[in-house]
C-alpha cells in the first residue's frame, strides 16, 4: 500500500509531524489519545502536546515512507525511515496507528 491510500488523517499527521507542526498534530488526536515512543507512554491531549514538542525541537531528520499496510477496520502501520542528526543518524520506525471516529486515539512508535 502507498501512503497515498492511507486514511486522510494519518497523512495529514505525517505530514504535520514530519513538519514539526505540533499544533496541527494534536489536532488529530482523541481527547484522550495514548501516544508510545521510546518506550514511554503519553496519555490525553496535554501529555501528547509536550512529546510534540519536545520531539520536534529536539533533532533534526528528514523521512522517507517505506510502506504502509491496514491491519484491521481501524488500524493502519506506516513505516518511515528517518535521517537525521540522533544517535545512529538512521532508523526504520513503526507507526501503528488506531483511529476513532476518524481521529488518531492510538499511536506505537517503534523500531
Amino acid at each position: 500500500m502507498e501512503r497515498d491510500d492511507l486514511p486522510e488523517v494519518i497523512r495529514h499527521y505525517l505530514t504535520a509531524h514530519n513538519a514539526g507542526d505540533t499544533s496541527a498534530s494534536a489536532a488529530l488526536m482523541t481527547p484522550d489519545a495514548r501516544v508510545t515512543d521510546d518506550g514511554k507512554t503519553y496519555d490525553g491531549l496535554p501529555a501528547i502536546e509536550r512529546w510534540l514538542n519536545r520531539a520536534a525541537s529536539e533533532y533534526t531528520y528528514t523521512t522517507t515512507c517505506l510502506g504502509a499496510a491496514q491491519d484491521g477496520p481501524d488500524r493502519w502501520t506506516v513505516t518511515q525511515r528517518l535521517d537525521g542528526n540522533f544517535p545512529g543518524n538512521t532508523i526504520d520506525l513503526r507507526y501503528d496507528f488506531t483511529l476513532d471516529g476518524g481521529l488518531i486515539s492510538r499511536l506505537v512508535i517503534a523500531p
